[in-house]
């Protein structure tokens, strides 16, 4: 629950509002709440499985990387890293070191990664973390249609 205040300004930058609304935190109370549920998750395998990205340096909580269900048993990845520390590499990093440890725990092996086409930067951390895009197109994401790119990693 400390994390609550990161949580919160990290969700509020303009890349999280555009991209991924739906995990925007307007309060420090919103944040604490989703905290709260996300916290019961851990001894689960259900999902959404959430885990917060902290700099060695530091130790700032910089965003979060996430293995969500989606449908027919398929996961989906998902990432943030707070606007003042993306370019740096800490999303790939994140999502190359969280994708064999979290398939493992839960059992599968592939994982989904759907972006926004506008969302370049999304769409490079997919690809350097070896996803392999299987559609480009509209889509349905979050609230409505947008072109998106659709891409799976399977574990070796």
């Amino acid at each position: 629950m400390d994390m609550a205040m990161d949580v919160h300004k990290n969700s509020l930058d303009e890349d999280n509002r555009r991209f991924v609304p739906d995990e925007v935190f307007e309060t420090i109370e919103d944040a604490k709440e989703t905290i709260e549920f996300i916290m019961t998750q851990y001894n689960s395998t259900e999902g959404p499985l959430i885990y917060a990205l902290i700099t060695k340096e530091e130790g700032t909580n910089i965003g979060y990387v996430q293995l969500v269900p989606i449908d027919d048993g398929k996961w989906e990845i998902g990432y943030h890293v707070a606007k003042q520390y993306t370019g740096k590499g800490y999303a790939s990093e994140a999502v190359r070191a969280f994708l064999p440890v979290i398939t493992d725990r839960v059992g599968i092996a592939e994982v989904y990664g759907i972006s926004l086409i506008e969302n370049k930067a999304s769409g490079r951390v997919l690809e350097k973390c070896g996803f392999e895009t299987f559609f480009t197109g509209e889509g349905p994401y979050h609230d409505g249609v947008y072109e998106i790119s659709k891409s799976v990693w399977k574990k070796c």
